[in-house]
């Protein structure tokens, strides 16, 4: 019953609801009155192209649909949401599995679910949710980079003492990968299928014989003004890690069309008794270990640049003898992902996915045509323990047609990464990975 308490929390507040309705008509009318739909609508193709004759190129194509409700408010803050998400390759998968990009929307055909299901309290400075819902965290977000967003079955408590300042408690109990059909007491260090999840493109590292996950304790606080931007976030992701958390930056307003910034950020990780990844002598790239340690420092220095934007970032993460992957940054719901937070982090992996090392990153970005066209492009190095030296070249052009219909963005995202060993790269050859997305907002 424990686990299931935060969607417990949604029906408390569906019987408040329907006891005020009953008590009051007016009440039920500006809920609906006052509610909202919105959604998107999206069309990805993904191609995966790899220069060994060992491992077939893959690709994938979806097209998906994200409707979101919103009632409106009633007895002063209280109010319900809820998400429904569907996806379809149109029957375009390849009979191959090895010829489908299973991250995209995993091997089916086709997937949907309630990613968003929930009951929320809100004023000036106090909100609570409970049930399914997206959470944006720098360690465990919506990982939005697929045709559906990853979802939590989680109690979240925010409060805003002041204008800027902000303080939150969260409690997850399950979650809902990218390619998942409902929610789940894993990670993405548990193989695919694990109790029946449909869950595609994660780490897979752990035994089919793990205990299930049980979630997360996380706090945080984040704080922002004209020229400072911060936030500290502690993580127990229960018998796998305890995290601390922070990043800064700072940007010089200087009223000309340069605004230099520096951005730090540290990270720090535990762990040792009843550890599911120490006790079950998992290995990551190749290292068992007797306890989980990580550190991780980075900085990242730029400037604003008329309509662009140039930086040059670097991460450093330690290795660690004796830990679980040499000091590997344990990441239930961004590993594989390349969702995390660290400056040097590419499309296609960061030092999460590569392990202790160090890495760089140099990137700009510039606006174009009243800022409907944008071009960026990056180069990453990274030099690791365990796989490698490799690095990898990135574009990324996005086009905004709301002259064409508004709410239209057409994207496309191309990254190359060469070198690595052990297996980085299939065949320890080049990878490119190209991903064309189509979207409209309504």
């Amino acid at each position: 019953m424990r686990q299931k308490l935060a969607a417990a929390v949604a029906w408390v507040f569906l019987g408040i609801f329907t006891t005020v309705t009953h008590a009051d008509n007016q009440d039920s009318n500006d809920i609906f009155a006052n509610g909202h739909v919105d959604g998107e609508l999206r069309m990805y193709n993904f191609d995966r192209l790899y220069e060994t004759p060992n491992t077939p190129n893959a690709s994938a194509f979806s097209l998906a649909a994200l409707i979101n409700a919103h009632t409106g408010d009633f007895l002063g803050g209280f109010s319900f949401g809820g998400s429904f998400v569907t996806a379809n390759s149109l029957g375009t998968q390849s009979d191959t599995l090895a010829k489908i990009d299973t991250s995209l929307m995993g091997p089916n055909n086709s997937i949907g679910a309630f990613s968003q299901a929930y009951a929320q309290f809100k004023d000036d400075w106090l909100l609570v949710r409970g049930g399914y819902q997206y959470l944006d965290t720098p360690w465990m977000g919506k990982n939005d980079s697929r045709v559906i967003p990853s979802s939590y079955n989680a109690i979240l408590v925010g409060l805003t003492p002041i204008t800027g300042w902000n303080l939150y408690g969260i409690r997850t109990y399950s979650w809902k990968s990218r390619t998942s059909t409902g929610m789940y007491y894993n990670n993405l260090y548990y193989p695919s299928n694990f109790d029946g999840d449909s869950m595609f493109g994660n780490n897979g590292s752990l035994p089919g014989t793990a205990p299930r996950f049980d979630g997360v304790w996380a706090a945080g606080t984040t704080y922002t003004n004209d020229a400072v931007k911060a936030q500290g976030w502690y993580y127990d992701f229960i018998n796998f890690a305890q995290m601390g958390y922070v990043d800064g930056t700072y940007t010089l307003k200087t009223g000309t069309h340069f605004n230099p910034f520096l951005s730090l950020q540290y990270v720090n990780e535990n762990g040792g008794n009843d550890n599911i990844l120490v006790d079950t002598h998992t290995k990551l790239f190749g290292l068992a270990g007797t306890r989980v340690r990580s550190e991780a420092w980075g900085a990242d220095i730029g400037t604003s640049a008329y309509n662009g934007r140039i930086d040059f970032a670097y991460n450093k993460l330690q290795q660690e003898s004796g830990a679980v992957g040499g000091g590997a940054l344990i990441s239930p719901y961004t590993t594989n992902y390349a969702t995390d937070p660290l400056f040097t982090t590419s499309m296609i992996r960061g030092l999460v996915e590569t392990g202790p090392g160090h890495a760089w990153k140099a990137r700009a970005s510039y606006n174009f045509f009243d800022n409907k066209l944008q071009l960026v492009a990056s180069y990453a190095k990274y030099t690791t323990e365990y796989r490698g030296d490799s690095h990898n070249v990135y574009f990324d052009i996005v086009y905004n047609m709301d002259s064409v219909l508004k709410g239209l963005t057409l994207r496309n995202r191309w990254e190359r990464s060469v070198g690595g060993a052990g297996n980085l790269n299939p065949g320890n050859e080049s990878f490119t990975y190209n991903r064309l997305m189509i979207t409209y907002k309504f």
